[in-house]
Formats: C-alpha cells, structure tokens, sequence
C-alpha cells in the first residue's frame, strides 16, 4: 500500500470521529488541575461496558454529561476567552449549577485540559504531519474540512492568540503545537518537493511559513468567510513553493487539485 492511499485511509477514518457530537475526553489529564495534558490531545470513543457488551447507564450518561459541558465550553471560549470564561457560564449552558459542573470538572484548569484533549482537531495538523507518509494532499484535504467546523476553528484561534499572555494555562501547549507543526512540515515538504524548494527555500525554513499561513487563513476565513476561501488559497500557497511549477517539471501532486 503507498504512503498516499495509506494517508487517505487514516484522513477516512478520523473525519467520523471528529463529526461526533459526544466526543468523550480519553483518560489522562482531564482530571488533573495542575496541568494540562502533555501529549497531543485524543479522541476516544471506548466507554466501560458491562458483562454483556453494553455501556453501563451510569457510565454512559456520565460520559455524555461530560463531553456536553465541553463542547459548552468551547463555545463559551470562543465567545469569550480564556480569562473572560467561567465556569458558571458553562453551567449555565448545559443547565447545571456551577456546583454540579464541578462534579465533573473541578478547576477551570481542568475543564481547559478536556477541551484541548477533546478537540484533537486542532492538533490534527502536527499529528497527520509528524512522519512521513503524510504528504501535501491530505493537509489540504484537512484545510477543507476545517472550513466545515467554524465553531472549534474559532474557538482555537482564540485559544491560540490568548495562549502568548503571561501565565496562560495553554501556552505550553501552544509551544508543543506549532513545534510539532514546524517539524513534521519540514517532513511533508521533504517528501513532497525534495531538498530545495523556490526560492532555494530548504523544507526547514519553508515550514513555519507553512504553519502561518494555515493560522493566518483560518483567521482571515473567520473575519470574512464569503471573500476567503482556505481551500483555494492553501493550494496558491503550496504552488509558490513547489520547485517545478514555473517550468512544469513539478513533482508534486497536489497542486492541481480542487481546480
């Protein structure tokens, strides 16, 4: 099986998952106050079962108790921002009172933590181009579908331009994104154009470029959603660092596509 199909196959396989609305946080981090999650953020869809199979009640209507007081919350941030959001306002939102929200989430901090754990959509970028095999097209397949979720862009937008204030819950994980960003972009343009790129451009100075104009996007696709379109846009981009594009000799694949 090639790199490509293996790609498609994986990009096939998270899309349902990232469509679900009861996304259930994974275990590890979501409960812990005093930090958020060290690792890339996970979706998980195992649940405890009884003897039989079958999810018990009380579980199950924990769980989805659960991943409703975060997809609140991160309406309630995109709203507001970190510092601007409380918890009574996400209690407020799944008609709780703050006191039953704390049953689940006892910190802010800790709802914080489920959030970035749950919303593993927003690392899917660093996640898909950590290693190779996961070449130009399916980040570009990803840009298309971001502009299927306004609510969670905006949301990590907002999560982003917070995190570089002093102190922020979030920033250590802002520094691990765009990190794993920057290097496995340098990984998907190695594979996709080779060594030097226009420009005399190397993968690894073309790669915050790349992470900056997928941000930069999303925030110019919120601000003005009629006159911007990512998908369009991101193919431009990748056009202007491919090697071969002037002459025709480009070996990449993915700059024809979506026309």
């Amino acid at each position: 099986m090639s790199d490509r199909t293996a790609g498609r196959r994986r990009l096939r396989a998270v899309a349902p998952f990232r469509r679900e609305r009861h996304v259930v946080p994974g275990p590890g981090g979501c409960h812990d106050a005093a930090r958020i999650h060290p690792g890339p953020p996970r979706l998980s869809t195992v649940t405890a079962k009884s003897p039989d199979g079958r999810r018990g009640g009380r579980t199950a209507r924990s769980e989805d108790r659960r991943a409703e007081i975060v997809e609140a919350a991160l309406a309630v941030l995109a709203e507001r921002g970190y510092r601007g959001t409380t918890l009574g306002a996400v209690a407020d939102r799944v008609g709780l009172t703050q006191q039953g929200l704390l049953h689940y989430f006892p910190t802010k901090e800790a709802l914080l933590a489920a959030v970035l754990d749950a919303s593993g959509q927003w690392d899917l970028t660093a996640a898909a181009l950590r290693g190779t095999g996961w070449p130009l097209e399916m980040l570009a397949s990803l840009v298309e579908y971001h502009a299927t979720r306004p609510a969670l862009v905006r949301t990590y937008t907002v999560l982003a331009a917070d995190s570089v204030t002093a102190r922020h819950p979030a920033r250590a994980f802002f520094r691990r994104r765009y990190r794993r960003a920057r290097e496995g972009g340098a990984n998907a343009l190695r594979e996709e154009y080779g060594q030097r790129l226009a420009g005399g451009l190397t993968p690894e100075r073309a790669a915050p470029l790349l992470a900056a104009v997928l941000d930069g996007l999303q925030l110019q696709w919120l601000l003005d959603p009629e006159s911007v379109d990512m998908a369009v846009a991101f193919r431009d981009f990748l056009r202007l660092l491919d090697p071969g594009a002037a002459d025709g000799t480009s070996p990449a694949r993915t700059a024809g596509k979506g026309e």
